[in-house]
């Protein structure tokens, strides 16, 4: 295990070099090449959808190959469609006043889940090198193979149009000291996490910038305006999916109570199955482990799957196991994420009690991701999305389509930003507008000094007009009022004292006279000492610097303050360039 480790962690570092190395060559490419290389990507992931599907559900033992077909499709289809005609190269965007210019940031880290691996793969390849980026996939070690064929299939399209082989690269050792390695080596840009909590925060600590994302745990509110059997049908649709293997899909129910027999009957008959309250604890011990950690065993499996594990006997074709849930917490299991096609039921009377539970289930797991509701009230709506604590908020749609962009007008993606709620940087849904860096150039337009002195003078004007005396510097006014001293008539006393003494005696009180003869007295002691003070610490510094402070052998004064880039501080800190104040 100490070998694989250790090969895992040189593998890492070598993949980043060779990523580093294809960055450069990549970095140059313009509009036109780069999208023809993700176009021929796209379009080569397209034609190996089902069976990357298949190898998916095979490998993984999650979903269908079904769904994980459509996932690919999704991936390699419709985010390409969305993104070909963004601009990545050069000037984007040209508002006169201001000039914007991508930048793409260099080496993708790519953190790839073993419940959606295929597509996750294909959707990150995408956007990193259509913003110009190279990137490193991490495969989860349940999921390896189906991820390395994907970015074989990828790469080898890229290759044949021109990409540097070397852009794309999967770890063939898949440990965690080698996911570590990938992340905090120095040639690493930027990091796409996609995993569970820890590797997340791992990716936050690693002291690169990182995407991650968070647990779902999304609950829907069905008002008593909804349409009773869309309302059902979606969330079955969305929970169900690839056996809800994708963290916006629904995980519990609230039901407003004037439609709740209406709800109750929608869902048996398009399905789902009630359990008993003996069943539903029966269940609900195996959704977790001892440790009140989701049970990995039943994660991506069918509902038939899941009951049958728990003892319970359920009808042929149920789709959704469904529970009457008493509360939210630790002591209620039914409530967390599940990741599965069960899904906790819960009775509200009105919007206002209603939306409360819903913030009670996010808060409890699923802060900052994705919250569902189904009316007709279209301020009512508005009014829920106002207090929950999700990023997307998915109105009379399926929350596992709506989130992605499947459904709804959201940016298409498969990495769903969480924001501050859920610890992330971003609340967005992920794309490749987050792998680039914009300049911008800036352009005045409020001036400083008035328009006058900013508008250029006519010829004649400039002919007759005084000229212009320029300022004089400190140094110059020293040297004319030395010469005018040297150069005064005799008349005026001037005392050149001798060199003082180490010590010299204070000073005899002086007495204020009446006005006389004015005494000019130069002391002439010798050259003049400038003292000069502490090195001055810049704000910022960047590797750049770092490699001229090297070339001319200087140091870079620092302080707490100073921002440093983390290759910057890797290479200062090596070349020992440095230094406190």
């Amino acid at each position: 295990m100490a070998d694989k480790d250790l090969l895992a962690q040189q593998e890492a570092r070598d993949a980043v070099d060779a990523a580093f190395a294809a960055f450069g060559v990549l970095g140059t490419f313009d509009q036109q090449k780069i999208d023809a290389i993700c176009d021929a990507m796209a379009k080569a992931a397209l034609a190996d959808c089902a069976r990357l599907g298949q190898m998916a559900h095979e490998e993984t033992g999650y979903g269908n190959a079904a769904d994980k077909f459509e996932k690919n499709r999704f991936a390699a289809e419709d985010v390409w469609n969305f993104f070909k005609g963004l601009k990545t190269v050069g000037v984007v965007n040209d508002s006169k006043s201001i000039v914007e210019i991508a930048s793409p940031r260099g080496v993708v880290a790519a953190i790839i889940p073993s419940t959606n691996p295929t597509s996750t793969a294909i959707f990150k390849i995408i956007i990193a090198i259509k913003s110009r980026n190279t990137i490193v996939l991490s495969p989860h070690p349940a999921a390896a193979k189906c991820i390395a064929e994907t970015t074989r299939i990828m790469r080898d399209a890229g290759v044949a149009a021109g990409l540097p082989a070397d852009a794309i690269h999967c770890l063939t050792v898949s440990t965690i000291e080698g996911t570590e390695a990938l992340m905090k080596h120095k040639r690493t840009a930027v990091i796409l996490a996609t995993g569970g909590t820890g590797l997340v925060r791992a990716a936050y600590s690693s002291g690169k910038p990182a995407f991650g994302v968070g647990p779902g745990n999304v609950p829907v509110f069905i008002e008593r305006s909804a349409n009773a059997a869309k309302a059902v049908a979606d969330i079955l649709t969305g929970t169900c999916f690839d056996n809800g293997t994708i963290c916006a899909s629904e995980q519990s129910v609230v039901v407003d109570a004037p439609i709740e027999a209406a709800v109750r009957a929608e869902f048996t008959r398009q399905g789902g199955h009630f359990l008993s309250s003996s069943e539903a604890e029966a269940v609900g011990k195996i959704l977790l482990t001892p440790q009140r950690t989701l049970n990995p065993g039943i994660v991506g499996k069918p509902a038939t799957y899941i009951a049958q594990l728990a003892g319970v006997n359920v009808p042929a074709g149920t789709r959704c196991l469904i529970a009457d849930c008493g509360g939210v917490g630790r002591d209620f299991p039914w409530s967390v994420e599940k990741l599965s096609p069960t899904l906790a039921f819960f009775v509200a009377n009105g919007v206002k009690e209603g939306a409360a539970r819903c913030e009670e289930i996010l808060r409890f797991g699923g802060m900052g991701h994705t919250a569902g509701m189904h009316t007709q009230d279209r301020q009512m709506a508005i009014e829920y999305g106002k207090q929950m604590p999700a990023a997307r908020v998915i109105i009379n749609s399926p929350t596992t389509h709506g989130a992605i962009g499947f459904s709804t007008d959201l940016s298409p993606s498969m990495t769903l930003g969480c924001g501050s709620w859920g610890g992330n940087v971003t609340s967005d849904n992920v794309s490749p507008i987050h792998l680039m860096d914009i300049k911008r150039v800036a352009f005045e337009t409020k001036p400083i000094n008035g328009g006058a002195l900013a508008a250029a003078p006519s010829v004649a004007a400039t002919a007759n007009a005084p000229a212009v005396r320029p300022k004089p510097k400190r140094e110059d006014i020293a040297k004319i009022v030395d010469s005018f001293l040297r150069s005064r008539p005799q008349t005026e006393t001037v005392e050149t004292l001798p060199k003082p003494p180490a010590s010299r005696p204070a000073p005899e009180p002086v007495t204020e006279q009446p006005q006389a003869k004015e005494t000019i007295i130069h002391h002439v002691y010798a050259e003049p000492v400038v003292e000069k003070g502490p090195p001055t610490p810049v704000d910022f510094v960047s590797e750049d610097d770092v490699r001229r402070a090297i070339d001319r052998g200087e140091k870079i004064y620092i302080n707490k303050k100073t921002i440093l880039t983390p290759s910057a501080r890797d290479l200062g800190q090596e070349k020992e360039v440095f230094a406190n104040v």
